[in-house]
């Protein structure tokens, strides 16, 4: 007899971005060169400083668990960070350290959501957060954003879908897909709203043009999500926290005891070398991101896709190819089969984004080249240029 998956589990969607990459893959192993702009991973090494702190931690015996909360010498350390970046106090019991952001969302909205509840979602947004918020009994309430607004969510019209069953508004400044910043005065609005804002912050450290704010500025009672993967280059330690307020924390906390127990002690660790070394190494690779961006983007427009907005943060961009074709999946993927560049369909991201094509620039100059000259080629084959 088969086996019967639940529900809630077959409704999980696939994320294609991942898709994409694994596609990819088969494709290198049959000696195919591949030019990878599709999933959002740093390609700088992690700095030495962090390596060289997880290394001693392991010679001298940090494998232990540890608090559920986190190690206190890394939640201190990331309270000093937000005093020095932010100008903002927090108490290190206010913080929940985990294994990356994603087991920290998972908890997040098992926490303020009963079945039916919602949770006001820019369409479009990173891939993932639909399914955490539903794979909980939530309900995605999505806001069709607008591209001149760097698909960021307007106050105004965020309010007026504030009803009795939202719990949350979530938001990402820099964001996944559009590598766009929230302007302040918007995020201060959003902060003031009468339910829990929820900043998605992982980007931080990699904001180009204007002022990079934390939603912690304008409010104590909101959800902040930060960690180290994106501007540390340290996706595979799996390392980040949740900042939450006081009030919220012993619930949060007693799930992460029974469901995730503690992050590795080695890899907070290294955490805390990060926040206390590695600047430099973080406005190298910042600089670098930044000629990659300017770029990027004059090739794709050299390509007639559409880029209204010079991206502001993270390393994304997101082109309009709706002149080529409305269904961005099979475009990607045609894309990726006749060239070799590997790229995410914006339907990843929302029905906002369908027709648009994401662009990682976490990649060489030289291989950001290689790939537009590829695309010339087969876009002119296909008289789509």
């Amino acid at each position: 007899m088969p086996v019967q998956l639940s529900r809630r589990a077959r409704k999980v969607t696939p994320f294609l971005a991942m898709e994409v990459m694994e596609r990819a893959k088969a494709l290198e192993a049959k000696g195919r060169h591949i030019v990878y702009l599709c999933v959002g991973e740093p390609d700088f090494p992690t700095p030495s400083p962090v390596i060289e702190a997880a290394v001693r931690a392991l010679r001298s015996g940090e494998t232990s668990y540890t608090h559920s909360l986190g190690r206190i010498d890394l939640r201190e350390e990331i309270a000093a960070f937000y005093r020095r970046r932010y100008g903002v106090d927090i108490n290190p019991g206010q913080i929940i350290v985990s294994s990356g952001t994603s087991p920290l969302m998972l908890l997040l909205f098992a926490a303020l959501l009963n079945p039916g509840d919602e949770i006001v979602l820019p369409d479009p947004s990173y891939a993932c957060y639909p399914n955490f918020i539903r794979f909980v009994g939530g309900r995605t309430r999505f806001l069709r954003t607008r591209e001149e607004d760097g698909f960021q969510p307007r106050p105004s019209e965020v309010g007026a879908l504030i009803s009795p069953r939202v719990r949350g508004v979530l938001v990402n400044s820099p964001s996944n897909p559009a590598g766009s910043v929230l302007p302040p005065s918007w995020l201060k609005e959003l902060a003031s709203l009468p339910v829990p804002l929820i900043s998605d912050e992982i980007y931080h450290g990699l904001t180009y043009e204007g002022e990079e704010r934390s939603a912690l500025e304008f409010s104590s009672n909101v959800f902040v999500l930060g960690g180290f993967s994106k501007a540390y280059a340290m996706t595979g330690w799996r390392l980040g926290y949740l900042i939450a307020p006081p009030s919220e924390i012993r619930t949060l906390q007693s799930m992460h005891q029974n469901f995730l127990i503690s992050a590795n002690n080695f890899v907070q660790s290294a955490g805390i070398a990060a926040l206390r070394e590695c600047d430099g190494e973080v406005a190298r690779m910042r600089e670098a991101y930044d000629r990659r961006r300017r770029h990027i983007v004059t090739r794709l427009r050299d390509l007639g896709l559409g880029v209204g907005k010079l991206p502001a943060g993270a390393f994304y961009v997101l082109a309009d190819a709706r002149h080529i074709r409305s269904d961005s999946r099979s475009l990607a993927m045609e894309i990726l089969e006749a060239t070799g560049v590997a790229i995410t369909p914006g339907i990843d991201f929302g029905e906002g984004a369908e027709g648009y094509l994401r662009f990682s620039y976490a990649n060489s100059l030289e291989n950001i080249d290689r790939a537009m000259d590829l695309l010339g080629t087969f876009f002119r084959e296909q008289r789509w240029l």
